[in-house]
């Protein structure tokens, strides 16, 4: 039996790869409000404008590619049964191959329906040569398709599933996040006494005397972790 890793990332993950965090200080929160495009109201008000602001992430993801930090976390399962559980709604952990991913903030390349966001039937995946939706395309249900984000005040319905596998780990990792962000950052209480946890990110973050910090960016914190991981 492999040891089970559970590895959460946040947006200090795909900064590497060149997509911009919303919570720095030059992130796109600068330009683009909260309310305006990552609220169920901010939808209601104004769907083509939401639309739009997600086609134009959609076409700045398709042009990054995975980083180092990405490829060394896929490298785990050669050794290890490994669940990424992630912040990011773009998808450079499956790019760089790693097989077992849970999106708690929705995916930016599915977009779904209005209605009933989470009915399968439903949503679509995008590709890189059709990944813009024309504001006003209908799902099947006859509803506007919105982008499958879970929106600011909206539900984290993967966050259960999450919490289980945290409960599940023999090692804990952390990447790139501040763990300001709930539900997300109360998966660390899942974690068994027992288990190691190592968090990885540049800056200082106080998160307990167990957690190991290694104080340093994605790529070279998980050069460090998987030297001694993959021994």
């Amino acid at each position: 039996m492999k040891k089970k890793i559970v590895v959460l990332t946040g947006a200090g993950m795909s900064v590497e790869s060149g997509l911009r965090t919303f919570r720095d200080a030059d992130g796109l929160w600068e330009e683009y409000p909260v309310a305006q495009v990552a609220t169920h109201e901010g939808w209601e008000a104004d769907p083509t404008l939401v639309t739009n602001f997600y086609n134009m992430l959609r076409k700045k993801c398709w042009g990054v590619k995975p980083n180092e930090g990405h490829r060394l976390v896929a490298q785990l399962e050669e050794k290890y049964d490994v669940t990424v559980v992630t912040q990011n709604v773009d998808n450079l952990h499956e790019m760089a191959g790693s097989s077992k991913v849970i999106h708690l903030h929705g995916e930016l390349m599915k977009v779904c329906s209005s209605r009933d966001v989470d009915d399968p039937r439903y949503q679509q995946t995008l590709t890189p040569d059709n990944c813009e939706i024309e504001p006003g395309t209908k799902a099947g249900d006859g509803s506007l398709l919105r982008p499958f984000i879970v929106f600011f005040g909206e539900a984290v319905p993967n966050i259960t599933i999450a919490a289980e596998e945290a409960m599940r780990a023999d090692i804990f990792i952390v990447i790139g996040t501040s763990l300001n962000v709930y539900p997300a950052a109360g998966l660390l209480h899942y974690v068994r006494p027992d288990v190691p946890v190592y968090l990885i990110d540049p800056n200082p973050v106080s998160a307990g005397a167990k957690v190991k910090q290694i104080q340093k960016g994605a790529s070279a914190g998980m050069q460090e972790l998987s030297e001694l991981l993959m021994r």
